[in-house]
């Protein structure tokens, strides 16, 4: 496997002046009149937020935690002109699986750091290892952010799929992904199956429009859930895919303002039972938050969705081997039904997760990366 000559080796490090910077603006953060009592109901709680804030200011040190992160090995490739960063880990043992992970909003590649040596390991279980290639899709850290539209999820799956075959040289790869790296996951699937040994998501969509009219009780039971939590849940959706650029220059111009509209979204969707810093740890959210800041993908990623509303690409039943886990506590959408499931995918394994939410590699990597294993295992026997 040789690598194309268009990837090249990056170091992560930020300027002095960058950070400085950073620590100044929360210091003048202008603060609105607190509600009191708020517990997080309204929204991002106050007193968390303002608590978070101290600490990034006064304790964080992006210095020692810019260690951790380069403690792995981080490329950019361009592909088609657009620079793509990717964390390229080679697995032990014999006859590693390519296996490219994707997340999606409002998360970043710090997500996957825990469940990467968990992947390249390994183990005497007859389970697999993997060569694992966390790629950060156009918008996040470290890859290029779009200035035109038409970096649609179809678009991002062209990339990918070049990124792993014709840049890294893997004719055939496996693919773990979340949220928007599902959704691009599952373009890639749809486009270029020939490539893709088997796939593991994380949730399913609960939406069909329109809705078929042989739909069991439990998809009936599903689907009356869906449209309740939609009412409540998806605000932040409506504005990221319709009038993205209303909310960009403060997601790009204030690290608190920033702050507050993704944090909030950990605490809800996360497994947290409201205790966010023990569930994620603190430092790690700031790992997170922090990189957004500096590389302005914390405005740039959300345009994601506008993309998507305008173009959602290629639809239809993937037929490839395929394992989804279902964590019980993930507050971004509903627990679906396994019939639900199978509507869209080939599903050889079903995992109800009791523990975890909607980021499961870093909530839970061991049980995820177990759940990876095992089925990759079964089906390249």
């Amino acid at each position: 496997m040789a690598k194309s000559n268009s990837i090249k080796s990056m170091t992560v490090y930020i300027p002095d002046k960058e950070i400085d910077a950073l620590k100044l603006r929360l210091k003048l953060t202008r603060w609105p009149s607190p509600i009191e009592s708020s517990n997080w109901a309204d929204g991002t709680d106050s007193n968390y937020l303002r608590s978070l804030v101290d600490y990034w200011a006064d304790q964080y040190n992006w210095r020692e935690r810019e260690k951790r992160i380069n403690s792995y090995n981080h490329f950019v490739a361009e592909v088609e002109g657009t620079n793509i960063h990717f964390i390229h880990e080679k697995g032990k043992g014999e006859n590693p699986i390519p296996l490219l992970l994707m997340q999606g909003w409002p998360s970043s590649f710090i997500q996957m750091l825990d469940i990467i040596p968990l992947l390249t390991e390994s183990r005497q279980d007859g389970t697999p290892s993997f060569d694992v290639v966390a790629a950060s899709l156009p918008g996040y850290p470290f890859s290029q952010i779009p200035v035109k539209h038409g970096m649609s999820f179809f678009k991002i799956a062209q990339l990918m799929k070049k990124l792993m075959v014709e840049e890294l040289g893997y004719q055939k790869f496996a693919m773990r992904g979340s949220d928007q790296g599902a959704l691009v996951q599952q373009q890639v699937a749809l486009k270029f199956p020939e490539h893709v040994i088997g796939i593991h998501r994380t949730g399913i969509t609960p939406f069909l429009n329109p809705l078929s009219d042989n739909l069991t009780d439990a998809e009936i039971s599903y689907q009356q859930k869906v449209a309740a939590w939609a009412k409540t849940e998806t605000a932040y959706a409506d504005i990221h895919g319709l009038r993205p650029e209303t909310i960009t220059p403060a997601l790009a111009d204030s690290p608190v303002g920033l702050a507050s509209w993704i944090i909030e979204k950990f605490h809800r969707w996360g497994d947290c039972n409201r205790d966010i810093d023990s569930h994620f740890g603190r430092d790690k959210l700031l790992d997170n938050l922090s990189l957004h800041w500096f590389m302005g993908s914390g405005a740039a990623s959300i345009r994601l969705y506008h993309e998507m509303s305008h173009d959602p690409g290629l639809t239809g039943r993937i037929n490839l081997p395929t394992a989804i886990i279902m964590p019980l506590h993930d507050g971004i959408t509903v627990p679906a039904p396994k019939e639900w499931t199978e509507r869209f995918y080939n599903v050889q394994l079903w995992t109800v997760m009791e523990r975890g939410g909607h980021f499961p590699e870093w909530e839970i990597p061991n049980e995820t990366a177990d759940d990876i294993r095992r089925f990759f295992m079964t089906i390249t026997k």
